[in-house]
C-alpha cells in the first residue's frame, strides 16, 4: 500500500509544532481527508516536507496513536485506525484459559499455548480451600466495613518477610502498599508519579505490553529507550531524558521481559546515576523474578526514587490477584492513600487468606513445589531447543529465541500454530517506532501434561531445522 500524500497546513493551529500536527491529524481524520486504512507518510518523510525534526512528527504520531485514531504496525507503517478517539484499553492483556489447555475460545483444543507462563497445579487450590475453611470455621472475621489504611498492617509486614531473599534495602511493612496484582501495582505507581496534562513515560524499547497499556490509561505518552546486551542503555536513557523531559522510567533488572537479560550491578549503578541527574522516578518490575536475586535491586541502590513492583502471580497463584509496591523511602503512606482513592484497599477475605498462607509457611511450600516443576519444564525446553540461539535464566518461566536464517517471526508463528503451538512474536513487545528483532518468546507451560509440552517443543524444533524455502518479498 503506497503512503498517502498528505501535507497539512499547520498555520491554522496554535501551540508547539507537535501539538499543531496532532490537531491537524485529528482534523484530517474527522473531515475525511485521511480515511480509515490510509497509510501515513513515514516520520522522516513528513518531517522533511514540513521542515521539522523527525522527533516532533514521531511525538504527534504517538499521541494520536495512543488515542486510537492511528495504528502503528511494526515493519509496515502507521495507518488511520478510526475516525474518532478511543478511550481506555483497546486490547486484552491475556487470553482466557479453557480447561487444561490455555487457548482462545473457539480454537482447536489441541493447541498448546506457550504465549503466557502457566503455573503447575501442585495443590494450590486445595491449600487455599483449606485456609478458607479454617477461617469460616473460626468465624473470627468482620467483612461488613471497608478496608482501612492500617488493617492490612500484619500482611504488609509478612510480605516484607516474604521478600527477604532479595536485596531491596532496609524495608518493612510501612514501605509497602498492597495491590491487586502486578498490573494494578504498575498503574498505581504511575498514578503516584505522573504529573501534568501530557506526561511521558520512558520504557525499554522491548518491554512487557502492560507498561504501555498502563501508561495509556493514565493519559501518558511512551518513549522507547534502547537496550544493549546489559539491559537499558544509560546513554540512551540520558538522551531520552534530554529530548523528552520525561520524569519516570520503567525498567526490569532481574528478568527482562522478553529478552531474559539480567542487568549487572555496574549497569544498575549507571542507571541510578542518570536517574538522579535528571530527577527520574523509577518503576522496577520484579514480577517474573524467582529465587534469590543476583545483585542489589534498584530499590536498594536508589531507595529515594524507586517503586519496586512485585506479585505472586508467577510463583504461587495468578487468580488471587495479589501483589505489592515496595515504595520509595517514606512514601508508603502516600501510596496507600492513593490506593484507597483508587480501590479502597484489598478485599478483607484476600487479606486474611494471604496472611494465613504466609505465616503458616504454606505459601513458601507451594512456591518451592511449583518452582521445581517449572525448572523441570525449563530443562525440557533447553533439551529440545538448546542448539538454537536461545536466551534463558534458571528459574525463569520463559525463553527468548532468535530465529535462524530463513525464518521471519510472523511466518514462524503461523507455522507453529499450524503445528499446534502458540508463541509470542517480538513485535508484541516493541514500542511504536522501536526496532523488533526477528525473535519469539516461548513461555514455560507447567499446566499441560508433560508429554503434550514435549510434543510442542519437538514441533517447534522441527520447524526451526526446516525453514521455508521462499520468503514473501
Amino acid at each position: 500500500m503506497p503512503d498517502t500524500i498528505w501535507l497539512p497546513d499547520l498555520d491554522r493551529f496554535e501551540g508547539p509544532k507537535y501539538l499543531a500536527l496532532t490537531h491537524a491529524l485529528r482534523d484530517a481524520v474527522r473531515s475525511g481527508a485521511l480515511a480509515k486504512g490510509d497509510r501515513l507518510p513515514p516520520v522522516r518523510d513528513l518531517a522533511w516536507r514540513l521542515g521539522m525534526t523527525p522527533g516532533t512528527v514521531a511525538r504527534a504520531y504517538q499521541i494520536v496513536t495512543q488515542e486510537g485514531i492511528l495504528e502503528a504496525v511494526v515493519g509496515r507503517g502507521t495507518f488511520v485506525a478510526a475516525t474518532r478517539p478511543k478511550f481506555g484499553a483497546d486490547q486484552a492483556l491475556l487470553v482466557e484459559s479453557v480447561g487444561i489447555f490455555a487457548r482462545p475460545k473457539g480454537d482447536d483444543p489441541g493447541l498448546i499455548d506457550l504465549r503466557s507462563p502457566q503455573l503447575p497445579d501442585i495443590g494450590q487450590n486445595a491449600a487455599i480451600a483449606a485456609v478458607l475453611g479454617r477461617l469460616a470455621a473460626a468465624g473470627d472475621f468482620d467483612y461488613l466495613g471497608y478496608p482501612g489504611l492500617k488493617r492490612d498492617g500484619p500482611l504488609r509486614a509478612a510480605y516484607a518477610e516474604w521478600l527477604a531473599d532479595r536485596d531491596l534495602g532496609a524495608i518493612g511493612g510501612d514501605d509497602i502498599v498492597l495491590t491487586q496484582g502486578g498490573q494494578n501495582a504498575i498503574g498505581l505507581a504511575l498514578q503516584c508519579c505522573l504529573k501534568g496534562p501530557r506526561p511521558q513515560v520512558l520504557l525499554e524499547e522491548l518491554a512487557y505490553p502492560g507498561f504501555r497499556h498502563a501508561a495509556r490509561l493514565n493519559r501518558a505518552e511512551v518513549v522507547p529507550v534502547a537496550l544493549d546486551p546489559q539491559g537499558l542503555s544509560p546513554a540512551a536513557l540520558d538522551e531520552a531524558c534530554r529530548r523528552s523531559g520525561a520524569r519516570i522510567v520503567c525498567v526490569t533488572t532481574e528478568a527482562q521481559n522478553p529478552t531474559t537479560m539480567r542487568m549487572p550491578v555496574g549497569r544498575r549503578l549507571e542507571i541510578v546515576a542518570v536517574a538522579r541527574h535528571h530527577d527520574l522516578q523509577i518503576i522496577e518490575d520484579d514480577c517474573y523474578s524467582v529465587g534469590q536475586a543476583s545483585a542489589p535491586a534498584l530499590r536498594a541502590l536508589a531507595p529515594e526514587r524507586t517503586w519496586h513492583v512485585t506479585s505472586i502471580s508467577k510463583s504461587l497463584a495468578a487468580g488471587l490477584r495479589f501483589g505489592a509496591i515496595v515504595c520509595p523511602s517514606a512514601q508508603g503512606e502516600y501510596a496507600r492513600l492513593a490506593a484507597q482513592h483508587s480501590y479502597f484497599g484489598l478485599a478483607r477475605p484476600i487479606v486474611d487468606l494471604m496472611l494465613a498462607l504466609f505465616t503458616s509457611g504454606e505459601a513458601a511450600r507451594l512456591r518451592d513445589a511449583a518452582q521445581a516443576v517449572q525448572e523441570r519444564r525449563l530443562e525440557l525446553a533447553l533439551n529440545a531447543l538448546g542448539t538454537f540461539d536461545i536466551a534463558w535464566q534458571k528459574g525463569l518461566a520463559f525463553v527468548w529465541l532468535k530465529l535462524p536464517q530463513g525464518w521471519r517471526a510472523s511466518t514462524f508463528m503461523r507455522e507453529a500454530e499450524s503445528a499446534g503451538v502458540l508463541v509470542r512474536s517480538a513485535d508484541e513487545y516493541a514500542l511504536v517506532d522501536a526496532h523488533a528483532p526477528n525473535a519469539v518468546r516461548i513461555a514455560i507451560d507447567g499446566r499441560s501434561p508433560e508429554p503434550a509440552f514435549v510434543r510442542a517443543l519437538d514441533a517447534m524444533a522441527l520447524l526451526l531445522r526446516n525453514p521455508p524455502g521462499d520468503l514473501p518479498v
